[in-house]
């Protein structure tokens, strides 16, 4: 089912698309593509706004595709076959975050498929695009699964070598308390990326073992150290999905787990989240209050020897495949 969900300060109408399949119900918007509602077996598991206004007024990616490139690029430079593209400094007036100013989670995506269970979304990016080489073409589809999983699979073409790196940030929190503290998570990855007072990746890599960021064998996040930091899955995408992480709530009742074709994943546990406007049930969002688990290519890729490729060259199709997996 699609309904009117309102309209962009220009007029523009934004839809809602309403999916059902089994255990999981979803509810999608064609502005940014965002995740506004998602439940499992009747108990929602993401944060979201009942409106639209909710949405014009968030700064946190609340459920939203990001891109053409996603996380943080540093100094907003890129340098594609010789030639530096200044893409726009939206963090901090230093860096390039998460697409820029009206990235692809500020734009309202087109509807070209749908049926009860799935939706196809589509979005064209010009030539220039936040300082963004080519014009890129990118297919979104969203599919729940008979078996309890949300599927996401990401495709984009261009016709000029071009940085992409998209993911889906979605706030999950799976039983509805004030915080996600006292949920469990495991993080398969062995090492991790450090980061400078910017957010940006130093450039190192280093283990996780004996530090506050191992959750390999699974454990509580806590509610005194922040996590904010990108977990290396493997060095290169995978040409199929493999297991990366596992949420479980406080109680034990409810997991999921994220498998995915790429080869990172940026853990954001929602430390700095503040949010202005009324959530879903009239809730008010704080730190803390949903986790992100953003399967993407490693941070500013673009500039450093050795991190997984970020651009996307004529002729090749980028290809990004996560399923959030529910029981």
């Amino acid at each position: 089912m699609i309904e009117d969900f309102g309209q962009l300060p220009d007029g523009t109408p934004v839809q809602r698309i309403n999916l059902r399949k089994g255990s999981l119900e979803a509810l999608v918007l064609t502005f940014g593509a965002i995740i506004q509602d998602l439940k499992f077996n009747g108990q929602r598991v993401v944060l979201g706004y009942p409106d639209l206004a909710g949405y014009l007024s968030d700064h946190n990616y609340m459920g939203a595709v990001v891109g053409r490139c996603a996380n943080r690029v540093s100094g907003g430079v890129a340098v594609i076959d010789g030639k530096a593209h200044q893409l726009t400094l939206n963090c901090d007036n230093r860096d390039h975050l998460h697409g820029g100013t009206t990235g692809f989670s500020a734009r309202n995506w087109s509807i070209e498929q749908h049926d009860k269970a799935s939706v196809l979304l589509k979005l064209v990016s010009e030539d220039g695009d936040e300082g963004y080489p080519g014009r890129a073409e990118v297919l979104l589809r969203y599919t729940l699964t008979g078996g309890g999983a949300l599927r996401v699979k990401m495709t984009a073409t261009t016709d000029k070598a071009t940085l992409v790196n998209l993911t889906q940030h979605s706030y999950f929190n799976l039983d509805g308390s004030a915080t996600i503290a006292d949920h469990s998570l495991e993080v398969t990855a062995e090492r991790y990326l450090p980061l400078n007072d910017d957010l940006v990746p130093t450039g190192n890599i280093r283990n996780v073992a004996w530090t506050a960021f191992d959750f390999q064998d699974g454990r509580k996040i806590g509610a005194s150290q922040a996590h904010d930091l990108n977990y290396c899955l493997a060095d290169n995408p995978r040409d199929s999905v493999e297991f990366a992480a596992a949420l479980e709530d406080a109680a034990g009742d409810m997991r999921m787990e994220v498998w995915t074709t790429e080869p990172g994943l940026q853990l954001y546990d929602g430390g700095q989240m503040q949010s202005s406007s009324v959530g879903h049930g009239g809730t008010s969002y704080g730190p803390k209050a949903g986790v992100c688990l953003e399967a993407q290519r490693w941070p500013d890729g673009i500039n450093n020897e050795g991190f997984p490729n970020v651009i996307l060259r004529p002729g090749e199709t980028y290809t990004h495949i996560t399923e959030f997996r529910f029981s």
